[in-house]
């Protein structure tokens, strides 16, 4: 089965990849109006070689509004060994539950973002950026560190009609924190030492900006067991789909939480 030791990592814990920033003077706002990834702007082959080995859906998940590309038992490397795939690590070819949850509360809830600076942290396949688009947003970023990651979105925002928003490949978390309305964070509590990271960071965007957090989990053990769960407050959950339960270790359902500290 395709990448089978990678699907078992993300049925246990999920999330995306986060490196350590490589520059944590600079200005985030520059940076978020300057690494944009325009559509016309990726490379043909990439771009040739991620509609070849992904398919278009929106069954099986919690967002049947949102198409997206992702690796299915139909994609061409499903049953292929792993070390035959030729970039990092695809995280970003899953619908994480967690992202589910959150991109479904969104929708249902477009005045949570609606005239709103929106930052979907760790955005990896893009699907909770593209919601909050679809339930206007006045700007949206999304952050993640894979480059490749960076172009799926781009494909999925074209599959839905809309233009690219900011998408921001440097690691943001220990960074300045910049004033925004809203972050949203899904799958992101897989490892200790990045939830620490995280809690920290978090607080300091609402201390300094009042900034809005939800975070989406399906209750992994490093969620669940951390001490931010003693200022969460759960303000959603949904029933998985059949396919996404057996995609994650069985759990049935995500929760959407409001992080207040």
């Amino acid at each position: 089965m395709i990448f089978w030791g990678w699907r078992q990592l993300m049925r246990f814990c999920g999330g995306k990849i986060v490196r350590k920033p490589k520059n944590q003077s600079s200005c985030l706002l520059w940076r978020c109006c300057h690494q944009r990834t325009p559509g016309g702007s990726l490379d043909p082959k990439l771009r040739a070689f991620l509609e070849e080995v992904t398919e278009i859906t929106s069954r099986g998940h919690l967002t049947p509004e949102i198409k997206l590309r992702l690796l299915t038992p139909r994609s061409r490397f499903w049953n292929a060994k792993a070390s035959l795939w030729p970039y990092g690590d695809p995280y970003w070819a899953f619908y994480w539950p967690g992202g589910q949850g959150l991109s479904r509360y969104l929708l249902d809830n477009p005045n949570v973002v609606r005239m709103k600076k929106v930052l979907d942290l760790g955005s990896g396949c893009g699907a909770t950026a593209i919601a909050a688009v679809m339930s206007g947003a006045s700007q949206v970023v999304a952050s993640d560190t894979d480059p490749i990651a960076g172009a799926a979105m781009v494909l999925n925002c074209e599959l839905n009609n809309l233009n690219p928003f900011t998408i921001l490949t440097e690691n943001l978390i220990g960074t300045k924190v910049d004033c925004w309305d809203l972050i949203v964070l899904g799958d992101m509590f897989y490892e200790e030492q990045l939830a620490d990271g995280l809690h920290q960071w978090l607080m300091k965007c609402i201390h300094a900006h009042g900034t809005k957090v939800l975070i989406g989990d399906p209750g992994r053990p490093h969620f669940i067991s951390h001490q931010i769960q003693r200022q969460l407050h759960k303000v959603k959950e949904y029933a998985l789909t059949e396919s996404t339960q057996q995609d994650n270790n069985g759990s049935i359902s995500t929760m959407v939480w409001d992080y207040r500290p």
